[in-house]
């Protein structure tokens, strides 16, 4: 049983796997830090100093009723049920990079793996006589027929 697991595990689909998940997990770090370090503050400033991060609605209050709270942090921290939109719109955001750079990753490898285009042909056989000539030709200049 041993022996068929190292077979299984050792096989080329399941190890391409496990390296695209490792690199998928390490891509979706650097896309969360793109975002949520990059993207959001100026899209803050763009809205007036908005931090995303701290943009919640209190849904029921938490046991220590301290009143308006100034973060996410502080509602948690009361125990306090919030609604995280501003969470939400950063992982949107986030979703929608990854889904481009994957949308773009793809077309790349389609491009690779389609043959080039065929080119035109630029000659044509003589019905009557079989040999080349010009695609455009109405005599053929061998056997002189009407094409």
């Amino acid at each position: 049983m041993l022996k068929d697991f190292k077979a299984f595990i050792m096989r080329g689909s399941v190890v391409e796997l496990a390296i695209g998940v490792i690199i998928g997990a390490a891509f979706g770090g650097i896309v969360k830090s793109l975002v949520d370090d990059v993207l959001m503050p100026p899209i803050g400033l763009a809205t007036g100093g908005i931090d995303f991060a701290n943009k919640f609605v209190v849904l029921k209050e938490g046991a220590k009723a301290v009143g308006p709270y100034a973060s996410l942090a502080d509602a948690k921290a009361a125990g306090a049920v919030t609604l995280n939109y501003g969470l939400f719109v950063s992982q949107v955001v986030t979703f929608l990079i990854i889904a481009a750079c994957i949308f773009l990753f793809i077309r790349m490898l389609a491009r690779l793996q389609s043959p080039p285009p065929v080119a035109a042909p630029t000659t044509k056989a003589c019905p009557f006589c079989a040999t080349q000539i010009p695609v455009a030709a109405k005599r053929c200049p061998n056997c002189t027929s009407q094409l």
